[in-house]
């Protein structure tokens, strides 16, 4: 991780950016840009942070891993969110293990200055609040498609989610990346995305998956993409 200066304004990141200009400003000397690499782990199951994170451009994977290794994805976190709830929440240690799917920016705060903060109540309490309702959905809608629906339409909502989350059409991610996200095979994988490059939707080459055409993801996407879009909507504007 590679940490920087005081962020820039505006900060892209849509819960510091909901704050009240006065809140803001308080909080500002408390944050610092930091830089995310593909595959990094912010943190593991049962760790400690010192601090949350505010992506700006990173997404951030949350995973839970079984005994034998296999792994699968919880839910995902970027410019709509933060990352170490658990530290407002009161659980202290972290449930599971926290890892950047897609590189970029993010902004990170100091544990206990943001304790202190939730403490004082008013907006910034009140917007972190909502964002957990909304990540309560995402995990729960996450765990119905993953038991009902098929890694074709698994793959449409992640792709749908992630691109909602960056600025770019085109993602880096391998296919062993996908399928540990998705608790798939990696077999399973390959005949999804071979599908969706045959539609037209999107092109994978050598770990550049680049979205064609959204409305074709939409078309073949499940209900889950978008209740989890309208509940975080509802709740985040």
């Amino acid at each position: 991780m590679a940490t920087r200066t005081r962020p820039s304004e505006p900060v892209e990141n849509r819960l510091l950016a909901a704050l009240p200009r006065d809140e803001y400003d308080r909080l500002l000397p408390q944050l610092q840009q930091v830089s995310f690499d593909l595959g990094e782990v912010v943190y593991e199951f049962g760790g400690h942070l010192d601090y949350v994170y505010f992506p700006t451009s990173a997404i951030v994977s949350l995973l839970y891993t079984m005994e034998n290794g296999a792994s699968a994805e919880m839910g995902l976190t970027g410019n709509d969110g933060v990352v170490g709830i658990a530290l407002f929440m009161g659980g202290g240690t972290m449930p599971n293990r926290a890892v950047v799917q897609s590189a970029g920016g993010a902004v990170r705060m100091k544990a206990r200055v943001l304790q202190d903060e939730f403490a004082r109540g008013g907006k910034f309490q009140h917007v972190l609040l909502r964002y957990t309702q909304a990540l309560i959905t995402q995990i729960s809608q996450t765990a119905v498609c993953n038991r009902l629906h098929s890694v074709e339409q698994q793959l449409c909502r992640w792709l749908l989610l992630s691109h909602d989350r960056v600025k770019a059409d085109e993602l880096i991610m391998t296919q062993e990346l996908i399928a540990d996200m998705l608790g798939v095979r990696r077999e399973g994988v390959t005949v999804a995305a071979g599908r969706l490059q045959d539609s037209g939707a999107i092109s994978y080459v050598r770990g550049h998956i680049k979205i064609l055409d959204r409305k074709k993801l939409e078309a073949a996407v499940c209900e889950c993409y978008r209740v989890v879009k309208d509940e975080f909507d509802r709740l985040l504007g």
